[in-house]
């Protein structure tokens, strides 16, 4: 959704003109913001609409290059914290950017910068991080090239992370100020007057929060919930217009999935527009029951601004691939070969896995390198049709062709990595497996020896008996099966330590949980993580029952690690429910899998195997993944983010599963931050 195209250019001409006269524009002071799946968030709107696009493309190639995240953030005044520093490493970290990932922050008005990276386990070092800041970033912003200064600091980490240092940017030529478009704004400012300074307040006053402030008065209230109607009924009226401009560029197909949130969107302004008139009308409410009103409205309006936002960046990646089309088709080509090469070594792998381990340990790859080609071939001729829309001139369906090959290489990357993680996990659990044994061996041993005056202790030693016997028996040679065989290990192990437990003090307690949390998260981590990719590579196919189950489960490994040192007891029930429940969702996901299209899936076939490209959640002609929305909207970068028409398919180089890996970092390929310190000292004015 992006602002009417009048007011943002009237708004613009009335900053110009006090900047003229030489009249004090109050700054927005902003808080550390949340980012979306934009890379690029303008709220000093210093950034055409083609400009947004640009940064987003070039640090979409940042990504793809280096492997490094960066996101820009441009704001008035940096708030809560003041410092630049501290503002953007505060942003950072509230939105889980990991060692890998780095955030340009810029106050427009405060004239400060800051670059925060992780300087302890990221690529770069505090000395390259400070280098590009003043060698690159100042310069651009110095001169007022906003655009460039992020472009800047992409160069720098490129260059500073393959070993060489960054050079600074040639200096804008041309920067002084035009007299005559300085005449002509003051001109026409004078000549709108009044009207001009209203459009200004009321951008002021957009995009209110969904919930009130505390102590906030009824007053107020009211005030900010009239604000939030007008401007989410500007938005829908606009992003009806937009929706058309989709639709001629793209087609239908890519355009339907926002043809339906803006159906959503209209629904839900409607119901706030009832509510306004039933607190406007002759019929007296108490103040309680006007209040929760305007609350609603104000709840209401949100939902339909973030519905539609969470449409956007999609269509500004499209429009980059469009612009670029003959490159962008060369670069997925590259992918392409490279992941063609490496499927031969992963199907080598799988076989030599195979005559290690038993079918129930490697359940969850058996099939992923005849998935791989699948999508490999769906890659190809998705980048054929594209080559055909280039020829003949029609940009808009190469595009889209050109997002389907990237996101089918993608799986296809995925689908051959998957296996050599599963074969380091399983490697992993056998060994802790083996140590199991030795450990269960002792607790038995020293279980023995308890007095046993109701015979609860024997119970329980003949319980673990049987649990070891049967993991034993998969540690067996010639083909394992350490996940099942530590599956019965740890039933056995549970069975001894409530009879150690009780016999022994709490220190002794704690000691064995923590040395019985190591194994189970190995369990845990592994079953959730082979889960998670199980179900990633065919979503399309998977039912909301195990996606539901994979995220409780990830949810419970999560709190596992976090309650690991301060309650080993607690996290390791945690880490219990985490393998049971990801084990559950495995089943439950495979068995969705069997079911679907009468279990005619996988391998290769003519016309890039549909059926594969269903079962992978990829819709051909219509891969639009979710995400925030920029400030353009549809008609210059602004509409983005439409999620594809059979399922949630993340962005180009990764996806976004129901299941949570520790360890990991937000942005292309979500999860957990991996934390690390943001406390250098650097950024600077400019």
């Amino acid at each position: 959704m992006r602002k009417p195209k009048a007011a943002a250019i009237m708004a613009g001409l009335v900053v110009a003109a006090v900047s003229v006269l030489g009249l004090t524009v109050p700054a927005w002071a902003v808080p550390p913001p949340s980012l979306g799946s934009s890379y690029v968030l303008d709220r000093a709107d210093v950034l055409t609409t083609a400009q947004e696009a640009e940064v987003q493309s070039r640090l979409v190639r940042l990504a793809d290059q280096t492997g490094l995240d960066m996101w820009v953030v441009y704001v008035d005044e940096f708030s809560e914290p003041t410092a630049a520093e501290d503002w953007a490493n505060e942003t950072a970290n509230r939105n889980n950017l990991g060692p890998h990932q780095y955030l340009l922050a810029v106050s427009v008005d405060g004239r400060a910068f800051y670059l925060s990276g992780d300087v302890d386990d990221g690529a770069l070092t505090a000395q390259q991080l400070t280098e590009i800041e003043q060698d690159l970033i100042q310069p651009a912003l110095s001169a007022g090239d906003y655009a460039g200064a992020a472009d800047a600091a992409a160069t720098g980490i490129t260059t500073a992370a393959r070993g060489a240092q960054p050079a600074p940017p040639p200096t804008p030529a041309g920067s002084g100020p035009d007299i005559a478009l300085i005449a002509l704004v003051v001109f026409l400012v004078l000549a709108l007057g009044g009207g001009l300074l209203w459009l200004w307040v009321r951008r002021r006053r957009a995009a209110p929060s969904s919930a009130p402030a505390g102590g906030e008065s009824l007053e107020d209230l009211e005030r900010r919930a009239g604000t939030a109607l007008v401007a989410t009924d500007d938005a829908v009226k606009t992003s009806e217009q937009e929706l058309g401009f989709a639709r001629a560029q793209f087609g239908d197909a890519a355009a339907a999935p926002y043809a339906e949130v803006l159906v959503q969107a209209k629904a839900d302004l409607d119901r706030a527009f009832t509510i306004a008139q039933q607190l406007d009308d002759d019929v007296p409410e108490t103040e309680e029951h006007r209040r929760a009103g305007y609350v609603e409205i104000l709840r209401l309006c949100a939902t339909a601004d973030e519905a539609l936002d969470a449409k956007a960046a999609a269509f500004d990646q499209l429009r980059a691939l469009e612009s670029d089309a003959p490159a962008a088709v060369e670069r997925v080509r590259e992918r392409h070969g490279a992941a063609g090469a490496a499927l031969d070594g992963a199907a080598r792998e799988l076989a030599s896995l195979r005559e290690r381990y038993a079918d129930d340990a490697l359940a969850s790859v058996a099939d992923n390198p005849a998935q791989a080609r699948a999508r490999l071939d769906l890659a190809a001729e998705q980048l054929s049709i594209a080559e055909r829309a280039i020829a003949a001139g029609s940009s808009g369906e190469a595009a889209v062709a050109i997002r389907a090959a990237e996101a089918a290489v993608a799986q296809a990357e995925g689908l051959e990595k998957a296996i050599p993680s599963l074969g380091a996990d399983v490697a992993t659990a056998e060994r802790r497996a083996f140590d199991l044994v030795a450990e269960i061996e002792g607790d038995l041993a020293a279980a023995a020896a308890l007095p046993d005056a109701d015979a609860r202790v024997a119970g329980a030693i003949a319980t673990t008996r049987t649990q070891l016997e049967a993991g034993r028996a998969a540690l067996t040679p010639p083909r394992t099966a350490p996940l099942r065989a530590l599956a019965a290990l740890e039933q056995g192990n549970t069975a001894i330590d409530a009879v150690l437990r009780a016999a022994h003090d709490e220190a002794e307690r704690r000691r064995r949980a923590q040395s019985q949390l190591d194994t189970v998260l190995v369990q845990a981590r592994a079953q959730v993580s082979a889960t998670e990719d199980f179900i990633s590579a065919r979503r399309g196919a998977i039912g909301a029952t195990a996606r539901t189950r994979l995220a409780e489960a990830g949810a419970a490994l999560v709190q596992a690690e976090q309650l690991r040192a301060a309650d080993p007891a607690a996290a390791l029930a945690s880490a219990q429910r985490a393998a049971d429940l990801a084990g559950r969702a495995a089943s439950l996901a495979q068995n969705d899998v069997s079911a679907f299209g009468g279990g005619r899936v996988g391998g290769g076939g003519s016309g890039g195997d549909v059926m594969g490209a269903i079962l992978g959640g990829i819709a051909v002609n219509a891969i639009l993944g979710g995400g925030g929305r920029s400030r353009g909207g549809f008609g210059g970068g602004g509409m983005g983010g439409l999620g594809g028409m059979l399922g949630g398919m993340g962005g180009v180089g990764g996806s976004r599963s129901a299941g949570v890996r520790s360890g990991g970092a937000r942005g292309r390929t979500g999860g957990l931050s991996s934390g690390g310190s943001r406390g250098r000292r650097g950024g600077g004015r400019f």
